[in-house]
């Protein structure tokens, strides 16, 4: 049985943030978190209301399997203090819109685990305002549309995650594009262990993801991409603004990487974040790679005790059927 989180556990964290009056109400653990504990403390005795915290512990991490992973690999799970840090000042920097920071400690003595106090920005995410609120919406889209557009305008001679690269390390592989190649390899390996469907076509997918390989050109500059931006990571704040959160992943790496996630997630709203010169090439082996690691990466976290099982089925199940119609 996981042992996440509760009141007690959380208030004198917060406590130290927001002074000695400050009373913990109430403590929600937020829906979609996998990786990280994130709570909601709603607080009395100061005149904020409430304040995030995330939670780095072993009990936090739903994913199964994670270890012997090469920390070089642009595509390792994404976690921990350390690269939410690196990634939130650099986005920071350069007047990208993230959640402040008011607490950071990885000494243990406050809490068991790396823990971080953060903004609440509590006006709901992107994604439910696009569907509760279009006007709104529409002026949060544009905003992320400026942000994405910085980010990706960010260029480094060298791919690989942000924290990685600060510290002066190497990335992993020899390419973005032979990266991708051999995670969906990878991938369509383990979706193939897992669902007839796919083992039935796996020849026909692994002759393809070739074949679409071998049509992409060398490239020496990368942009620098979120990985996951979904507009379930993007918050919108009391004044409108996107707020980009979930940023650990924070890389340089082929800016198509992530129009292809962005196209996905979406859908009828990608237009406003699309722009010009995308190679179309990477595009077609991006698209199918994606969706293979919606396929492999749900049911993977399924082989695991992860609460909301439904959605992430459902997830597999529409990525599943979208990439066996991407075959010729």
């Amino acid at each position: 049985m996981r042992k996440l989180a509760e009141i007690e556990d959380l208030s004198g964290l917060v406590r130290d943030v927001l002074g000695p009056s400050c009373c913990a109400m109430a403590v929600d653990r937020l829906r979609g978190g996998s990786k990280k504990g994130v709570y909601r403390v709603r607080v009395d005795g100061t005149p904020m209301a409430s304040v995030i915290v995330y939670v780095w512990a072993e009990e936090e991490n739903f994913w199964p399997g994670q270890n012997g992973i090469d920390a070089g690999d642009p595509f390792a799970p994404a976690s921990g203090l350390a690269a939410f840090l690196t990634a939130q000042r650099s986005l920071d920097s350069m007047g990208v819109r993230v959640p402040r920071v008011f607490l950071a400690d990885e000494s243990r003595h406050r809490y068991p685990a790396d823990v971080a106090v953060v903004e609440d920005v509590s006006s709901g995410t992107l994604e439910a305002l696009l569907k509760s609120d279009p006007a709104r919406a529409t002026a949060a889209l544009s905003d992320l549309a400026a942000m994405v557009e910085i980010m990706h305008r960010r260029l480094a001679p060298k791919y690989g995650r942000v924290d990685l690269l600060e510290q002066g390390g190497t990335a992993s592989g020899v390419s973005c594009e032979q990266l991708v190649l051999d995670r969906a390899l990878r991938d369509l390996e383990e979706a193939s262990g897992r669902d007839r469907r796919i083992a039935a076509a796996d020849g026909h997918l692994r002759d393809r993801l070739h074949g679409l390989a071998e049509l992409v050109t060398l490239r020496a500059e990368y942009g620098l991409i979120h990985g996951e931006l979904g507009p379930d990571h993007v918050l919108v704040d009391a004044e409108g603004h996107a707020v980009l959160i979930d940023i650990e992943g924070l890389m340089y790496f082929d800016i198509e990487w992530e129009h292809i996630f962005l196209q996905l997630r979406f859908g009828r709203h990608y237009p406003a974040l699309s722009r010009p010169g995308l190679d179309p090439q990477r595009l077609d082996l991006y698209m199918l790679a994606m969706r293979l690691s919606l396929v492999a990466g749900p049911l993977r976290l399924l082989d695991g005790d992860y609460p909301d099982r439904a959605f992430m089925q459902e997830i597999a199940e529409h990525n599943l059927k979208e990439a066996l119609a991407l075959l010729p």
